[in-house]
């Protein structure tokens, strides 16, 4: 049986295209250019861009904003590995972990945490950053090289005072090894480390601090566990998990001598009380 819409020796055509959205497609466009002609000599009013009057000004202009897009991209993970946030959140997780808990603080709670004992620490080493290198740039008192270079120099300072010396000696001769060109022999001690190098050794230096921190926070946790689990043993219950038993005398005791507290207090004075 036939369709009735189908007539004999004629091929069935597919079925016209919706005519109404292809016009207010078309209508749309339309005002769009309008809109962009008329504002056209607004646009050119209020918006100006300096590229240089020759080819190799305008191909440094391009160059000088793509390497901008590529810093600011980067700049939060710069920014965590330059201050104190690595030691303060590897230390924020590892009490976490002592505690037998594994997702309670969150993870947003403990970044939160860190980002704001960093900025109290910090406060000084920005203040000057922003003093001595960002504020001069806006007033148009010096260039963008030397806004740079004052701005990362109160972080360098920073960074070679709270650095192991083990570990900057440590990455100084993989830079020797890897054909940097830095100052060998006895003046290399006295040169001034590259911020590559310096920035490489205070990252491994503050994962080792926070590790020292983390092991004297697990101790006394370590002890109720091993308290708990005795006392379960000699009860003959030992088919009940101790960690079931231990986690509120951890708590009730973390929250008794104030951990908190102290565990911040700790951190902020493990700088010296500020950047």
């Amino acid at each position: 049986m036939q369709s009735p819409h189908r007539s004999e020796g004629r091929p069935l055509k597919p079925p016209p295209a919706d005519g109404g959205f292809g016009w207010i497609g078309a209508f749309a466009l339309a005002a769009g250019l309008a809109l962009l002609l008329l504002a056209g000599p607004a646009d050119a009013q209020s918006i100006t861009l300096d590229a240089g009057t020759g080819g190799a000004s305008f191909s440094g202009r391009l160059v000088q904003i793509m390497a901008l897009v590529t810093v600011l991209s980067v700049a939060p993970g710069l920014l965590v590995m330059v201050t104190s946030f690595t030691r303060i959140v590897v230390v924020l997780s590892l009490l976490r972990s002592a505690l037998g808990l594994q997702q309670t603080p969150p993870n947003m709670v403990l970044v939160g945490l860190g980002l704001l004992l960093t900025a109290y620490i910090m406060g000084p080493t920005m203040d000057r950053a922003w003093t001595d290198g960002v504020q001069p740039l806006v007033d148009g008192q010096i260039t963008e090289e030397q806004a740079l270079e004052r701005t990362v120099d109160p972080f360098r300072q920073f960074m070679k005072t709270h650095v192991r010396p083990k570990d900057l000696d440590a990455f100084q001769a993989f830079s020797q090894l890897a054909g940097s060109p830095t100052t060998k022999g006895p003046e290399a001690a006295k040169a001034e480390p590259g911020l590559r190098t310096l920035v490489a050794a205070f990252v491994i230096s503050e994962l080792r601090r926070a590790f020292e921190i983390g092991f004297l926070l697990f101790l006394p946790f370590l002890v109720i566990d091993m308290i708990v689990a005795a006392v379960l043993m000699a009860m003959g219950m030992m088919m009940l998990p101790p960690v079931v038993i231990s986690l509120p005398f951890k708590i009730i005791f973390f929250v008794l001598v104030d951990g908190w507290l102290l565990v911040a207090q700790s951190l902020v004075r493990s700088y010296g009380g500020g950047g």
